[in-house]
């Protein structure tokens, strides 16, 4: 009969509420008492929004990742700004690149400075992007460890959950979460950076396929930052591409960023013809622009990274001092500080 489901049910109901441990004060602080600071920090602010906002654990969990999420916003908009600046100068290093004939110092000597005149104009190095690179991982591990030793030692989380998830320290036997994951993350891959490599990208797609067997004996709690996690980055993907938000961001529009770098790269070579395989000589303005860099460098501080590679450059170059001139070399100058530095090693 109908009420003896009903008062059967209350019996469940009641019998599985007793076996959640209630939770303590304290409880979270003395589990992330012997972690290391960032992840006993981490643990800390998911336990102060748990008891200001009275949400569930994975609630409080996502809701966690949000705000972190958030914060590091202006380092993902610095990271993407880069990475754009650098794919909108592939043109240009590539024709850089190419007209270097790796047999003639002097073309190897242009194409060197021509090179940290085009990075150093862009505002961004080679490595920049390594910058922003570093951020997710680390938020990621640190996220992956603190939730794990909750997941250990904080036996409230045994009824953090709802629904098919309730226990948060155990497996999702249905694999849903898993699942869940593994499509949240294939959609960043193919709704995000337009211009990473193919081959990278099929990288990415593989790792999203095997984030299912890899990750389904992972405790509930984990999947709650992130699914959160990708969810967050695809709606900055949909939202940086939006006309008005770039704008406001001061990047390019997205249809014609690589058109300038283009551009550039084609006039640097005489229009859109084909770079012929022979290096055409030195022009006049690709002489002072050398020059201007190498009166940088030597006004850097002695032995700085930028003085020891024009004393390298020096030694490279050595052999044709004609060349030297031409550039707005002081032979006898850069031969007594190369001469000096000589001595210096012979004396250690």
């Amino acid at each position: 009969p109908p009420g003896e489901v009903d008062a059967a049910a209350s019996v469940l109901v009641d019998a599985v509420a007793s076996s959640v441990p209630a939770p303590f004060p304290g409880e979270v602080a003395a589990a992330a008492a012997d972690s290391f600071f960032p992840f006993a920090a981490l643990q800390h602010l998911i336990d102060t929004i748990h008891t200001f906002t009275g949400l569930n654990w994975w609630a409080s969990i996502a809701l966690t990742a949000v705000l972190i999420r958030t914060a590091v916003i202006p380092f993902t908009v610095s990271h993407q700004k880069s990475g754009e600046k650098i794919h909108a100068m592939k043109p240009e290093v590539d024709a850089i690149k190419h007209a270097v004939d790796l047999t003639d110092p002097k073309s190897v000597l242009v194409g060197n400075y021509k090179m940290t005149a085009l990075y150093r104009n862009h505002g961004v190095t080679p490595y920049t992007p390594l910058k922003g690179v570093l951020i997710r991982p680390s938020i990621f591990m640190s996220f992956f460890f603190a939730i794990n030793n909750m997941v250990e030692k904080v036996p409230s989380l045994k009824g953090g959950g709802i629904f098919w998830f309730t226990d948060l320290t155990t497996p999702d036997p249905l694999y849903i979460l898993p699942v869940l994951t593994s499509l949240t993350f294939l959609a960043t891959v193919e709704l995000g950076n337009p211009y990473i490599a193919s081959k990278m990208k099929m990288l990415h797609r593989g790792m999203g396929v095997m984030i299912v067997p890899f990750t389904m004996n992972f405790a509930k709690g984990f999947f709650f930052y992130w699914i959160t996690a990708n969810l967050f980055t695809l709606v900055y993907v949909i939202v940086m591409r939006r006309p008005t938000v770039r704008k406001l961001f001061n990047f390019p529009a997205l249809e014609a960023q690589s058109a300038p770098a283009l551009n550039s790269a084609l006039d640097m070579f005489g229009g859109s013809k084909a770079v012929p395989s022979a290096k055409p000589p030195l022009a006049l303005t690709e002489l002072e622009e050398v020059r201007s860099e190498i009166e940088y460098m030597a006004a850097q501080p002695r032995g700085s990274p930028e003085w020891r590679k024009l004393m390298a450059l020096y030694k490279h170059c050595s052999s044709d001092f004609g060349d030297a001139a031409a550039l707005g070399y002081r032979p006898k100058k850069i031969e007594k500080k190369g001469k000096s530095i000589g001595k210096s090693r012979k004396g250690r």
